[in-house]
């Protein structure tokens, strides 16, 4: 297809990107969700709480949220169709200074972070297998290598993160299969471990050091709402979009409870605590030291779609507010295969420099709480826009109003008040980062 510019020379235009169906759209929350938390958080927890019974309940209670999120964000999607997710949704809802902080935080902290997070627990995965090798090139090489993929076949990068996804849902499944298998044939030392509740575990429920460990469960769940970034290139949207959200995440939740109760079946706390890759460690109690390093690999290559999806959807939500904000154009532009290359290459960009700059705990942190705050403000927007516009065409009411979005802003708001307390300097670092998109917008508006 061709329009025709000045003194009628045809001037081509970018293809329209391909929908995307209810499997792709699943696929997508699922990639963006399974991976770097599930593999690498339960360390941290195990650090600060020892009950088992409560370290179960921080996924439980984690899924909830995320489930109550993803209803909550699947009436917003269809009732705001847009592509941009929460740069959209609080543009629309409040003002457009908060929809451009929103997307900033997306890019930043949202996409990019992340995507450095899922590199680094990719390298050090692979330093279990040859611990020679240099971490952060090695996860600057993979991120490069990814977005290469999607800036020159973006078809095949959909093929990249669908069947690695399938990969990685397969082995979520076979590592817990094999941990009973273990526990039950294999002869031990197996950890004296139980998961029934003592008067111990109600008090761990409510304490602080709960609070805070449910902001490492909240980052391994982020990406439930993956898909509503792409309300926009959804195929059947008001249909498929809120299907696509809640399944993913139901899907998830039953996932990552399987998983860290064959992590703590199977590995002491003592040798839990702390350690980046449990994956690994669980892995080598259940297959032996060399099943232990192939399980690393396999880990650490499904990690890659964990990244691919990040790079896929990330720059889509850029790309939105370069359209919005002509001080931002260049950020639209595309490749003649309709991927946003200025927005792709500005993540990679900032991706690198988390990889360089960052510890992996550190960068977790700041991105966990700067996005638990703008889904906040989002979830909070179903209550606003059902007082301001009830007539608003709504395809998918959410489930459980008003019930299910308060019991969402409630728990998010009790686990970042209690991670601003206990690690200040981090909540600081996170929202100096959300100050300078406001500085940011003030300078394009």
């Amino acid at each position: 297809m061709v329009i025709f510019g000045d003194k009628n020379r045809p001037v081509p235009v970018p293809p329209a990107a391909p929908r995307l169906r209810l499997h792709t759209a699943i696929a997508l929350v699922v990639a963006n969700m399974v991976g770097t938390g599930v593999f690498t958080s339960l360390g941290f927890q195990v650090a600060a709480l020892s009950d088992p019974f409560a370290l179960l309940m921080l996924w439980v209670i984690g899924g909830l949220v995320a489930l109550a999120g993803a209803l909550s964000y699947g009436e917003l999607a269809t009732a705001l169709p847009r592509s941009g997710g929460e740069y959209h949704f609080l543009g629309s809802i409040y003002h457009p200074g908060v929809g451009f902080v929103a997307g900033w935080i997306s890019a930043t902290l949202g996409f990019a972070a992340p995507t450095a997070l899922a590199a680094m627990a990719f390298a050090q995965y692979l330093r279990t297998i040859w611990p020679a090798l240099p971490a952060n090139h090695l996860a600057a090489g993979a991120v490069l290598a990814i977005t290469l993929v999607h800036l020159r076949a973006p078809r095949a990068g959909g093929w990249l993160h669908n069947g690695f996804t399938l990969a990685k849902v397969l082995l979520c499944l076979a590592l817990p299969l094999a941990a009973a298998w273990a526990w039950w044939q294999l002869p031990g030392p197996w950890p004296p471990i139980q998961f029934w509740p003592t008067g111990q575990s109600w008090a761990a429920l409510t304490s602080p050091a709960f609070a805070v460990s449910l902001i490492y469960v909240s980052y391994a769940y982020t990406g439930w709402n993956a898909a509503a970034y792409l309300t926009g290139e959804v195929d059947n949207a008001p249909r498929n979009l809120p299907r696509a959200l809640i399944v993913g995440t139901a899907l998830v939740a039953g996932l990552y409870g399987l998983l860290n109760h064959s992590f703590l079946l199977t590995v002491p706390q003592s040798q839990l605590a702390g350690q980046l890759e449990v994956g690994y460690l669980a892995a080598r109690r259940i297959f032996g030291p060399a099943g232990g390093q192939v399980m690393a690999g396999v880990i650490a290559l499904l990690l890659v779609s964990t990244m691919s999806a990040m790079i896929f959807v990330g720059p889509r939500i850029t790309q939105r507010m370069g359209q919005d904000f002509a001080r931002l154009a260049w950020l639209v532009r595309q490749n003649p295969r309709g991927v946003p290359t200025a927005a792709m290459l500005l993540q990679l960009g900032v991706t690198l420099l988390f990889i360089y700059t960052s510890t992996f705990e550190a960068a977790l942190t700041y991105a966990a709480c700067a996005l638990i705050l703008i889904t906040i403000l989002a979830v909070a927007g179903v209550l606003v826009l059902r007082a301001r516009q009830p007539q608003l065409p709504r395809p998918y009411r959410v489930l459980g109003y008003p019930v299910v979005p308060l019991l969402f802003l409630a728990l998010n708001g009790w686990t970042l008040y209690y991670t601003a307390t206990e690690r200040p300097l981090e909540a600081a670092v996170s929202l100096g980062i959300v100050l300078l998109g406001a500085g940011v917008y003030w300078l394009v508006k």
